[in-house]
């Protein structure tokens, strides 16, 4: 499962807290579904419910949401755009305090993978998803800041 892979690497870059702590952040899935291409080939697809937990976080859920939605407008983007989907992504929190929270979200993901016969074997690739036409500017810094503009986070879009 590459995207999990892919998002556990991009919320690291992008949320200093879980940087520090990576052992904050468990990514699973839970129920899963392979499903053949039903063409004259090896092709298939995963389809699965990835979970997402963030334990005892203490940084803002909004910077967090906002890098989420960043890897998902590259990554999965018929969540954001198609409106039967638009509330496939599930949360729940648990108020440990004043200051953290235990978060687990459930994304539904898919992953298609064309398998196709080279001179030397069986050539796998994990193919990319369809990009937007319209990209946030991938040069600009992102600083996210609270209420009283106070900086929360700063990245660009290449996790620096």
């Amino acid at each position: 499962m590459q995207k999990l892979t892919d998002l556990r690497r991009h919320l690291l870059s992008r949320l200093p807290e879980l940087k520090q702590n990576p052992e904050q952040l468990l990514l699973f899935i839970e129920r899963g579904h392979l499903c053949a291409t039903a063409h004259y080939s090896r092709s298939f697809e995963y389809r699965y419910t990835a979970t997402v937990i963030i334990t005892h976080f203490a940084s803002s859920l909004d910077a967090f949401t906002i890098a989420l939605f960043d890897w998902l407008r590259v990554n999965q983007s018929e969540l954001m755009t198609n409106s039967d989907k638009r509330e496939a992504i599930e949360f729940e929190a648990e108020i440990l305090d004043n200051q953290h929270v235990d978060l687990m979200l459930q994304l539904p993901l898919t992953e298609s993978v064309t398998v196709t016969e080279t001179d030397q074997g069986w050539q796998v690739e994990h193919l990319a998803e369809p990009q937007l036409e319209e990209q946030l500017p991938s040069d600009s810094p992102l600083t996210l800041i609270d209420n009283t503009g106070q900086p929360i986070t700063t990245w660009n879009n290449h996790g620096e």
